[in-house]
């Protein structure tokens, strides 16, 4: 297996560490206070390109593969998770049209979202959802040339932002969960005030309401009553934008606990002198190491992949790995830290909330350790 970047990848790595350094890291302070992602990281990311990298350059990508996009999220998510959900989410909603939407979809939802103009969503979960497709409550009944939505979604990226939506809603023809286009924003369309997470902090989370929402059919997604094959293909590809910034927050709580730990003396020598914090540094590094190379060969997978149960299986190992294991680093460095470890004048402590966050996103490890199961066969009651 060859491990070196092709002289692209490098190139856009390059670029990520950029904008993460550049841009992002100068204003995290300001996003964790304020709660907002300034202005400037938006025009900065659009100026980069950094909004479609691994989709076709005909729908306004940037003609790039997975792992591309993955050195992209791990540079961003050293400094901010929240800041990435700029891309993130773009992309969760954009994968489903590039794997199941139609030519005529792609061509008219994903230029403008893409060039990052303007912000798609994915809603599935409801308030009595969870990971359970069968609770699905939201309804689209066919009237003539239209369907009609209604329901209501919950922890919802980006609802606040104008764009597409994707949706999910059980049609009144088969009974089951079929996916939707609507337009953030139409008539019938409404959001909550935003959810008051602890980490994440930039992006916001709404619940979305659907009020007799009417859009033309050709705004199906994917075939009728197979919406939950739309749902796993698509998150299987979303739980790799996960995996790639719990990997940049375990790189970037490294980066502190070695800075910390090279500058504090002791007895007038810096404190790595010490075997015991040698051992506690080397062992960050080994556990970082380890997200990487499953990070990588998620997203090489992810650009490569010619069966979907593959892509499945390997994005809930790695992203039950990545970000379990993204905490402990983080655990790690506010030991190395020790009392300036919480202190919010210190990147690490805002690595570990958004480490929270990123543990219970895109499915709880229960639910990654089943689907891992159901694919090892087996039988489940």
């Amino acid at each position: 297996m060859d491990f070196e970047l092709t002289k692209e990848q490098k190139l856009i790595q390059k670029t990520a560490k950029e904008f993460a350094e550049n841009t992002v890291a100068p204003l995290r302070e300001q996003i964790e206070k304020e709660n907002e992602i300034p202005q400037e990281v938006f025009d900065m990311c659009r100026e980069y390109e950094l909004g479609g990298i691994p989709h076709k350059i005909e729908y306004g990508g940037g003609g790039g593969d997975y792992l591309s996009y993955a050195l992209t999220l791990e540079q961003i998510g050293r400094f901010s998770s929240g800041a990435a959900s700029i891309i993130t989410s773009n992309n969760l909603s954009m994968n489903a049209l590039a794997k199941f939407g139609t030519e005529e979809q792609r061509l008219a939802w994903m230029p403008d979202c893409l060039a990052l103009n303007k912000f798609s969503s994915f809603a599935f979960t409801e308030p009595a959802t969870g990971s359970d497709p069968k609770s699905i409550e939201s309804t689209a009944v066919r009237d003539g040339d239209s369907w009609v939505i209604n329901g209501t979604k919950r922890f919802i990226t980006n609802a606040h932002l104008p764009g597409p939506l994707i949706i999910f809603a059980k049609d009144d023809t088969t009974g089951y969960p079929t996916a939707f286009l609507i337009e953030k924003f139409c008539e019938g369309y409404s959001i909550s005030e935003r959810w008051d997470k602890v980490g994440f902090l930039g992006s916001h989370v709404n619940d979305v309401y659907m009020k007799d929402i009417r859009i033309p059919l050709e705004n199906q997604v994917g075939e009728l009553g197979m919406g939950y094959k739309v749902l796993q293909g698509n998150i299987a590809f979303g739980k790799l934008s996960i995996s790639a910034l719990a990997l940049g927050r375990a790189q970037g709580a490294l980066e502190c606990a070695i800075d910390y730990a090279s500058n504090k003396t002791r007895r007038g020598v810096p404190i790595t002198s010490y075997g015991t914090m040698q051992y506690r540094l080397a062992e960050m590094e080994i556990n970082v190491e380890a997200i990487r190379n499953m990070v990588y060969r998620l997203a090489w997978i992810a650009s490569n992949w010619t069966d979907l149960a593959q892509v499945a299986k390997e994005s809930a190992k790695t992203k039950s790995f990545a970000t379990r294991m993204a905490t402990k680093v983080c655990q790690d460095g506010m030991q190395a830290m020790g009392s300036y470890a919480p202190m919010r004048e210190y990147r690490i402590e805002q690595l570990y909330r958004d480490c929270m966050v990123g543990e219970l996103i895109e499915g709880v490890d229960d639910v990654q350790h089943m689907i891992v199961a159901s694919h090892m066969g087996f039988p489940r009651k």
